[in-house]
C-alpha cells in the first residue's frame, strides 16, 4: 500500500545557504523556491525540502537520512566527498554506506543501493532511509506496521527497528547515538507514495494527533510528531 519517498524536508533558519551547499557538493538542483522553502532534487523522484521554522510542519532537526547512488557511482562519490569532509563507511555485507554532515547538523548518508548505471560519474537516485526518533519503540513500531510498513530487522546493540515499504525504509530510534553519531530526527516531515492514502490513514486514525487534506495528499501526526504525507499515487 505504501511506495517510495517523495519527499523530505530538513528545518534549516536561513534556506539559500543551505542549498548552496548541497549544490556545490551534491549537484542537486533546486526545482523550486518560495519565501519559506527551497527544494532541491536528489535523484528519481525524491525531493529534499529546506525549510525555515516559521509554520507547520516545520521540517525535521538533526536527521540521519539516506540518499541511493548507483553501484558503479559510490567510490566517485567517495573521491569527490573526501576532500572537504572527514567521511567515516560502514560495509553492510557488498554494499557499502559514507557518512558526512551538512551545516545544520543532519547526518547524510550516500549509499550504493541502486543498480549499476553504466556510468562512474557521481549521480543520486532518491532517498531510500529516514530515521525518526520516538520515545517508545514498541508503540512506534506498532504504529508503522499497522500503517502498511513491514519490520525487517531490530537492532542487537541499539534501540532500534528498520521497517520499510520495498523501495523506502525508515529506523525508529529511542534517543541514542547511532553509526557516524547520528541521531533520529525530531519532527520530521515526510511525504511517501501510497495507493490508498484514504485507507492507510484510517488503519492509524485512533492513534494519529492530526490529520488533515492538502495539496499533495492526505497528512498524519505521528504520536511523536512527525508528520507523514501520504501520496495518491
Amino acid at each position: 500500500m505504501l511506495g517510495a519517498c517523495r519527499w523530505l524536508a530538513l528545518e534549516v533558519k536561513y534556506p539559500d545557504p543551505v542549498a548552496d551547499f548541497y549544490r556545490t557538493h551534491l549537484d542537486a538542483p533546486v526545482v523550486a523556491d518560495s519565501d519559506r522553502e527551497v527544494t532541491l532534487g536528489v535523484g528519481g523522484n525524491s525531493e529534499l525540502r529546506l525549510r525555515r521554522p516559521d509554520g507547520v510542519p516545520r521540517g525535521g532537526l538533526h536527521t540521519h537520512y539516506a540518499m541511493a547512488c548507483p553501484a558503479d557511482a559510490y567510490d566517485a562519490w567517495w573521491d569527490r566527498l573526501d576532500e572537504a569532509f572527514d567521511l567515516q563507511e560502514v560495509d553492510f555485507g557488498g554494499m557499502s554506506s559514507l557518512y558526512f554532515y551538512d551545516p545544520e547538523g543532519n547526518c547524510v548518508e550516500i549509499g550504493s543501493r541502486a543498480d549499476p548505471a553504466g556510468t562512474s560519474e557521481p549521480t543520486l537516485s532518491g532517498i531510500f532511509e529516514v530515521v525518526f526518533e520516538v520515545e517508545d519503540l514498541p508503540t512506534a513500531e506498532t504504529f508503522y506496521t499497522d500503517l502498511g510498513f513491514e519490520i525487517v530487522d531490530r537492532g542487537d546493540e541499539r534501540k532500534r527497528t528498520r521497517l520499510t515499504t520495498g523501495p523506502f525504509d525508515i529506523e525508529l530510534w529511542e534517543p541514542h547515538l547511532g553509526l557516524a553519531d547520528a541521531r533520529g530526527g525530531v519532527h520530521v516531515d515526510v511525504g511517501v507514495v501510497s495507493q490508498n492514502p484514504m485507507q492507510a490513514a484510517d488503519s492509524v486514525a485512533a492513534r494519529v494527533t492530526r490529520r488533515e487534506s492538502v495539496e499533495e495528499g492526505l497528512r498524519i501526526r505521528d504520536p511523536d510528531g512527525h508528520y507523514l504525507t501520504l501520496v495518491d499515487q
